[in-house]
């Protein structure tokens, strides 16, 4: 396993593509949530979550965690062959790259989420979020912001081994991105169109982004369609779903 994951390790560090790409990561994620935070506007008390509105980069920010499979897709370029001829145990190779994804995603997650919180602190008492309307400035001391924090950052990573389990599953990244693309984004909107409420909540609850990212809320949780902590495990259970069958699939077939 050692061997193995600096192996992997070894990959991102080489890939030009990939050094560019997590900064990316970063800079995406605080420039959304700059911009949004600088364009919102809170004018009396109970006008909004100060908290998420920091943290609305994630969501782009995710886009780029997914073009890191796209640069470094092995089996496009022949490299899974070789990675399965050095390292025969396929569990372990899923592992291996489950684990270097996880550690690298959550240096640009943490980065991410700590610079947009940053942003936020700065620039919303500006723009009317004050402890006068019931907003102090954020701070990790508070608990729900910390829990928002902690579970964006848990996001990025679920994110990133949902799309690793499918890239395996269908061996190719650009179609496994666009799957994942569709279950993040399309479910969404479709929760949008549905008419009959009780089904709208229920595609809210199962929709892997929705449910995620519920996690971010600190101001009127209990309206919530799922609980913040519950919609991280919806999320979680996509990823693992997604790489159990990307495991199976790499054990049971040729490279």
């Amino acid at each position: 396993m050692r061997r193995a994951g600096h192996a992997e390790w070894t990959k991102p560090r080489t890939d030009a593509g990939t050094v560019w790409l997590m900064p990316g990561v970063i800079a995406l994620t605080v420039a959304v949530g700059a911009g949004v935070a600088s364009t919102s506007r809170c004018d009396a008390a109970g006008c909004g979550d100060p908290t998420r509105l920091s943290l609305t980069g994630v969501m782009a920010g995710q886009v780029v965690v997914l073009a890191v499979l796209m640069v470094g897709n092995e089996y496009g370029t022949g490299m899974m062959h070789t990675t399965l001829t050095a390292v025969p145990r396929r569990l372990t190779v899923l592992c291996a790259k489950a684990a270097v994804l996880t550690g690298v995603t959550v240096v640009a997650a943490t980065g991410s989420v700590l610079g947009s919180l940053l942003v936020g602190r700065l620039t919303e008492p500006g723009r009317g979020f004050t402890e006068e309307h019931g907003y102090p400035a954020l701070s990790l001391t508070d608990g729900p912001t910390l829990r928002a924090a902690v579970g964006s950052v848990l996001y990025l990573v679920l994110v990133g081994l949902l799309s690793l389990g499918l890239a395996l599953a269908v061996r190719n990244s650009a179609t496994a991105i666009g799957a994942v693309l569709a279950l993040l984004f399309v479910l969404p909107i479709l929760a949008q169109v549905i008419a009959d409420p009780g089904r709208q909540r229920h595609l809210q609850q199962v929709a892997p982004m929705t449910a995620g990212l519920a996690v971010q809320a600190t101001v009127s949780v209990g309206n919530l369609t799922i609980g913040p902590w519950q919609g991280l495990g919806v999320l979680a259970l996509w990823a693992v779903a997604a790489l159990t069958a990307g495991g199976r699939l790499l054990r049971s077939r040729d490279a």
